[in-house]
């Protein structure tokens, strides 16, 4: 797939993340591809990330589920990482 076509499991990450979060115009999904896996990188606003994690991490776990079962029916692993971005205007 080219850098401009959209794939169906990024677009189903980044769908279920807005849906969930205060500021869906931050939700953005980056995909890593390999031979037989795929990575999808979920970045939310900072004050978000507690809204797509849910208690215990229950809300990611789900995501977690769904794209497992995808994985089965497409024979290509896909995972979830939720990344947690440190504002760039911190102080070190």
């Amino acid at each position: 797939m080219t850098e401009g076509q959209q794939d169906p499991m990024r677009d189903l990450v980044a769908e279920i993340a807005r849906a969930l979060v205060d500021e869906p115009e931050a939700v953005e999904v980056e995909i890593q591809r390999h031979e037989e896996s795929s990575v999808l990188r979920l970045r939310v606003a900072p004050s978000d990330i507690g809204k797509v994690i849910g208690k215990q991490g229950r809300t990611a776990r789900s995501m977690r589920t769904i794209l497992g079962a995808v994985s089965m029916k497409q024979h290509h692993r896909y995972t979830l990482d939720i990344l947690e971005d440190v504002p760039s205007s911190s102080q070190k």
